[in-house]
């Protein structure tokens, strides 16, 4: 068995955006040179996190994906590498920047691209809600019962065992929450998201993104990826880029690289902004793990942590 992957970078997704989120990234000179970097490459894409703007799927996905990229550089800025990285959902464009198998300027449209392809599927009448105290075969069978020719739902996203999110119409979503709640559901929240993300009705989204990532040079990885439709680790960047395009279309497996990371070894999750949501997942998951949203840490103080778990790793395996 190889070294332990002591140290996991983890990027959120769409749903985590807040009003402020670009302004509020950590005063660090590698946060500003990534936002002008960004504004380089796609002008306005360092200010757009206004309550107003972050309404749009797309603007929205932009903002995550150069936070997430920031958060990255400022880390690498001081000494701070992973051993691998995870983004859920949107958060695979910056997981994927920092493995080395998109570039910036390639991560920045792919990811416009994305969220035009998205808003354009399904303008109005769909989304996502997450349900919580249920299990997933409980939630799939409650999907199963609701769907109709006309408002079909999904199950997009199994965050963690009782922590699932359904795509769907709002109207089969509706019905969702109450048959969840009938049954029990703790809480059935209807997510800040208007488009079935995750799901078939996303199919030709997919296609799409994978002839535009088709143009993408392919590299050699700098550290191994995991990948949101299958749950396994990536070390290829064929298999990153075709995993970027299908799983737009594909049901998000966080439950399984939350728990992957684990059985390789991780003893540090580190979150980028925005929030808290995959640390408390991680927190959760392996309560002997440290984790840390760099939102609240800040990125010295979480770049001497990778710094030491790596040190670790190191001197286990002196002879």
């Amino acid at each position: 068995m190889g070294p332990r992957m002591r140290v996991a970078f983890l990027y959120p997704g769409q749903g985590t955006q807040r009003p402020g989120m670009l302004h509020d990234l950590p005063d660090h000179p590698a946060v500003a040179a990534t936002l002008a970097e960004a504004e380089r490459i796609l002008p306005g894409s360092s200010r757009q996190d206004g309550a107003q703007a972050l309404t749009s799927t797309v603007t929205a996905q932009v903002a995550l994906c150069v936070a997430g990229v920031a958060a990255a550089n400022a880390l690498a800025h001081e000494g701070a590498t992973p051993d691998a990285v995870a983004g859920h959902s949107i958060g695979a464009f910056p997981a994927a920047v920092a493995a080395g198998a998109l570039t910036f300027a390639e991560a920045l449209p792919a990811v416009r691209r994305r969220g035009e392809l998205m808003r354009d599927a399904f303008p109005s009448g769909y989304g996502m809600a997450a349900v919580l105290g249920l299990g997933v075969l409980q939630v799939r069978r409650l999907v199963e019962s609701i769907t109709t020719g006309d408002d079909p739902a999904y199950v997009a996203v199994v965050d963690a065992d009782q922590q699932v999110v359904v795509s769907g119409s709002v109207r089969a979503l509706h019905r969702l929450a109450a048959a969840a709640a009938a049954c029990g559901a703790r809480r059935v929240q209807l997510l800040d998201i208007g488009v079935p993300s995750h799901c078939p009705l996303l199919g030709h989204v997919a296609d799409a993104m994978a002839d535009h990532l088709a143009t993408v040079p392919r590299r050699a990885l700098a550290v191994p990826y995991l990948s949101n439709s299958t749950g396994r680790l990536l070390h290829d960047a064929d298999a990153v880029l075709d995993d970027l395009a299908r799983a737009v279309a594909a049901t998000v497996r966080w439950r399984d690289i939350t728990a992957l990371l684990g059985e390789l070894g991780t003893t540090l999750f580190v979150q980028a902004p925005p929030g808290h949501v995959l640390a408390r997942i991680a927190r959760a998951a392996h309560p002997q793990a440290r984790v840390v949203a760099l939102e609240d840490t800040g990125v010295a103080d979480a770049a001497l942590l990778a710094r030491r778990a790596r040190q670790r790793e190191g001197l286990s395996h002196r002879p």
